[in-house]
């Protein structure tokens, strides 16, 4: 039983970012008791707080949900070995490019501090990349910590990020 609902947001800005994306989600889908249930249209976005050599390397962001039975850590154990295997590499300094960047946005309804992980992902109410992608298949969730849907808060955003529909099935 894959019972659980998890949504991941994923992004990619270096290599090939949507045969990154594309190798993450098989990836994603191949890890035993996880299941695919929807796939959000791909974007693409402008980079957000990168140093300014990296500017014109823009990312292509979108979401992913998926049903398990696997507790939050474990997952997120699998989507860590998946960014390694697809070249993420781990700096110092936030916000760099990458090949492969997965988050996971939140775990059933749940909050969850500990172990590395912090669910609802702190930041998904602030980033219109993952809002948007999160609105196209989940737009009526609310999430742990606030009373507002996803689609009235990325409704309420003000403008600002760029964010370009690129593919609605990739």
């Amino acid at each position: 039983m894959n019972g659980i609902e998890v949504g991941l947001s994923l992004g990619a800005n270096l290599g090939d970012p949507l045969t990154n994306l594309r190798a993450a989600r098989n990836a994603i889908a191949a890890i035993p008791d996880v299941n695919l249930l929807a796939s959000a249209p791909l974007y693409e976005t402008e980079p957000i707080g990168v140093p300014d050599e990296f500017l014109n390397l823009n990312f292509y962001n979108t979401v992913v949900i998926v049903g398990t039975s696997l507790n939050a850590h474990k997952l997120f154990a699998h989507l860590q070995k998946i960014e390694i295997a697809l070249g993420r590499k781990r700096t110092i300094r936030p916000n760099m490019p990458r090949p492969i960047d997965i988050d996971m946005i939140y775990y059933n309804g749940q909050t969850i501090r500990s172990g590395g992980l912090v669910i609802p992902h702190p930041r998904w109410t602030k980033r219109r990349f993952v809002l948007q992608p999160l609105a196209d298949v989940r737009g009526y969730l609310v999430l742990p910590g606030h009373d507002r849907r996803v689609r009235d808060i990325l409704a309420a955003m003000p403008p600002g990020q760029e964010i370009k529909k690129i593919l609605a099935e990739w």
